[in-house]
Formats: C-alpha cells, structure tokens, sequence
C-alpha cells in the first residue's frame, strides 16, 4: 500500500494504518535521531515524539508532498529541540572533562566551535539546513533533497554557496583555515 493511501486510511480513522506507517518509517527516522543526539535512549524518545506529533498533525500534512519528508522534517526538529534542551541541563562544564588533550588545544577547540556557530547564525535558514544535514548529519545529496524537497542538483548548488559564504563570513571574522 503506498503512503497515499496510507494516510487517507489514517484520516479516516485507521489505526492499522498508522501502524503501517511507523513500522515503514521507524528506523530510518531513529538513525535521523540517533546522528542527530548521539544517544539511544534519546534517539528513541525523539522518534516516539515523532510519531505522536505526526498522529496529532496528520489533517495538516500536505499529501502533494512525500509522507517520508514530512516524517523527516518532524524528527529532524524533535531531535534539535532535544539538543538546545540537553545543553540548558548540562551541568558539567566541558572544559573540566580529561579529554587526554592538553588545555590550550580543549581551549581552541571551543573557540572555534564558537566562532563555527556565529558564522552560522549569519548564514540563511536555506544555507544553514543544507550544511547541518550534509556535514553535521552526514545524508547524502539525494536523502537531502527528499528531506527538504528539492532536486539532488539544487541540493548540490545551495551546497556550493552555503560553503562559499560560510567561507567568506569566517574570514570576515579572522578566521584563518586550520
């Protein structure tokens, strides 16, 4: 049964169909999760959430799109809120962790991640979410553009110029290539 029909079942009141749904889309949206957290039992949670968001939001769902980019779009921002969240609690500060590495390298490490994150704030969500998936989440080009619904070669164009301007914003702050 494909995803049309699929949601049509769920819309009408099938559970059996939503059913159907999660067991066909649970583990490629846990390994979304599980890049993205870096932790089973969160990656599991977020997925789970996932599923629940897509239960309570399906009348919203546009069915000209594909179902697995919808799902992927839900799972991609549970597991970002999990991580802005994860951050707020965290109680150790990095810095105090042995990481066999010595102080001075802990303390470029941090400031380049620093200096990474402000680049990135000044990049377009457009730019910014091609970059993540593709270097942070490491998809490839086609699962980007199922993702986010966009052909493969404007997946690879927006690549382009989300790295030249991420390039050239870092430079305009000093930074110097490693």
């Amino acid at each position: 049964m494909d995803d049309e029909i699929l949601v049509r079942n769920c819309l009408a009141g099938d559970r059996r169909a939503f059913a159907e749904i999660v067991s066909r889309y649970e583990r490629p949206l846990y390994h979304v999760a599980l890049r993205t957290l870096g932790n089973t039992e969160d990656a599991r949670d977020a997925t789970q959430n996932t599923f629940v968001k897509a239960w309570v939001n399906l009348g919203q769902f546009d069915q000209s799109r594909r179902l697995f980019s919808w799902l992927y779009r839900i799972a991609l921002n549970e597991s970002i809120n999990r991580l802005r969240a994860r951050r707020k609690q965290e109680p150790l500060d990095e810095r105090l962790v042995d990481r066999g590495r010595a102080p001075e390298e802990d303390a470029e490490q941090h400031e380049r991640r620093q200096q990474l994150e402000l680049a990135m704030a000044q990049l377009s969500e457009a730019n910014q979410e091609v970059l993540v998936l593709r270097h942070w989440m490491q998809l490839s080009y086609d699962e980007i553009a199922d993702a986010i619904g966009i052909p493969p070669k404007t997946v690879k164009s927006r690549l382009f110029s989300a790295r030249t301007r991420l390039g050239e914003v870092l430079r305009s702050m000093g930074v110097q290539a490693p």
